[in-house]
């Protein structure tokens, strides 16, 4: 018999699954462009991290970095939106990303990736434009 977590877990990935991949940016990204990020409070970091991404919203995979992973929105409430992920034998998560300004965004994490919890919450800054071919994700 599943626990009441498990059983959580997995009404969370049912509803994910059934809702498809993410097709556009969220409303409640409206006005917040793909880009060069500065992310503060990536776990084992001791300064900013810097990457690229062509939508801010993936920015909640990035543990997941290099995975091929499909995404649901689970919801959306005002400036804020939850997502959810699975990134095959890579593992799993959810995001809720908080749009401050279209430059500054509150992400926070959890999930398993290679076969290891996670738990942790980023703030990340749009700083400038990336390089042409240097973007991931859509």
């Amino acid at each position: 018999m599943m626990t009441t977590s498990k059983q959580s877990l997995a009404l969370a990935f049912a509803l994910a699954a059934s809702a498809g991949a993410v097709a556009a940016t969220p409303n409640a990204l409206a006005g917040v462009s793909g880009g060069l990020w500065e992310l503060d409070g990536l776990p084992g970091t001791k300064s900013s991290v810097r990457q690229c991404f062509a939508d801010p919203a993936r920015i909640a995979l990035v543990e997941h970095k290099g995975a091929k992973c499909t995404e649901a929105v689970l919801g959306e409430q005002g400036s804020t939106v939850r997502v959810s992920y699975q990134c095959g034998a890579s593992g799993f998560g959810q995001g809720t990303i908080k749009q401050i300004t279209p430059r500054s965004l509150r992400v926070e994490v959890t999930g398993i990736a290679d076969g290891a919890p996670y738990s942790y919450v980023l703030q990340a800054r749009r700083v400038d434009d990336c390089a042409k071919g240097q973007e991931r994700g859509r």
